[in-house]
């Protein structure tokens, strides 16, 4: 096999090539002076099982569209197989039609990236499960719970523990944490306006005395945890840290996690930290290298993916 990287998230690429213990397959990936993505492969690719690691985080359209050039390219290069490793799937909170005449961008996305000539996809915490249904082609949802689990026990421990869902649709994730974990579970039951804007209501559970820990796939302007934060401290939480994901992190998101009373984020490299993520000290950051690395050499060697999470 080999592993082609984007310029989205280069240092997670090469965190996994060091994982797998192989060089990076020499590339071209740059811009032209009007910006349209150029690519160039510099070594032999014929018959070989290709990995194209590139998260399509902001900015999203930028990204996306050196995804497609560089499965294109590869597909006229003769690849054998061509795998698409997202650890972060943009569009996906578009997977549905929220009023008359919206689209549904992730099967739009999907479309794109299986025309373009990718035979399979590898991504991370898909925001919605059904995505998966979208593509034509077989795609494996890598979840984060194997690697989150063991950091929560290390550094919370397991008693007074109590896992909390921000919203009832992440109460799958929540639950399947909780289980691994041995600990109960709690929900914040919330109301959003509109988009970007959430209003706490109130806390299903009985969170007193506990250390809480809130348990999400994405984390874009922060407000959601921020509001849940408060509410779990007024119903009696000892400390509440919050786990999730993909760390979006958009316009004031850093300040506003800075300034909550959360004890910790901790978030993956799933999207490329900022300079921002990286200088705070209540955001910390988890590699997700080891695991997508796994799922990589279980693909490339057809032995199973699922029982990662088992």
């Amino acid at each position: 096999m080999k592993l082609l990287a984007g310029n989205s998230n280069r240092p997670l690429a090469e965190a996994i090539a060091a994982y797998l213990r192989i060089d990076m397959t020499r590339a071209t990936v740059h811009r032209f002076a009007d910006m349209e993505v150029f690519v160039e492969i510099h070594e032999n690719v014929r018959g070989e099982d290709m990995f194209i690691v590139q998260s399509t985080s902001y900015p999203a359209n930028d990204n996306l569209m050196e995804l497609l050039v560089c499965i294109d390219a590869l597909r006229r290069s003769s690849a054998r197989r061509i795998t698409a490793v997202i650890p972060y799937f943009g569009y996906a909170r578009q997977d549905r039609k929220p009023g008359p005449r919206t689209p549904i961008s992730a099967k739009l996305v999907s479309n794109l990236i299986t025309e373009a000539g990718a035979n399979r996809v590898l991504t991370m915490e898909l925001h919605a499960g059904q995505i998966q249904g979208f593509f034509d082609i077989p795609v494996d949802n890598l979840y984060s719970t194997p690697l989150l689990a063991p950091d929560i026990a290390s550094s919370l421990g397991t008693e007074d523990l109590m896992i909390v869902s921000p919203d009832v649709g992440g109460v799958t994730r929540a639950r399947g944490l909780a289980k691994r974990l041995d600990a109960p579970l709690a929900i914040i039951d919330k109301r959003r306006e509109r988009a970007g804007v959430s209003e706490v209501m109130h806390v299903i559970g009985d969170c007193n005395g506990k250390h809480c820990v809130l348990v999400d796939d994405i984390v874009d302007s922060g407000g959601t945890l921020c509001n849940a934060a408060d509410a779990l401290l007024e119903s009696g939480a000892r400390s509440v840290q919050a786990y999730v994901t993909h760390g979006v992190l958009s316009g004031g998101a850093v300040a506003r996690v800075a300034a909550s009373s959360l004890d910790k984020l901790v978030i993956t490299d799933s999207i490329r930290p900022t300079e921002g993520v990286r200088v705070t000290d209540k955001i910390r950051v988890l590699s997700v290298a080891s695991l997508i690395g796994e799922a990589i050499s279980r693909i490339s060697s057809e032995t199973s993916v699922s029982s990662l999470w088992d």
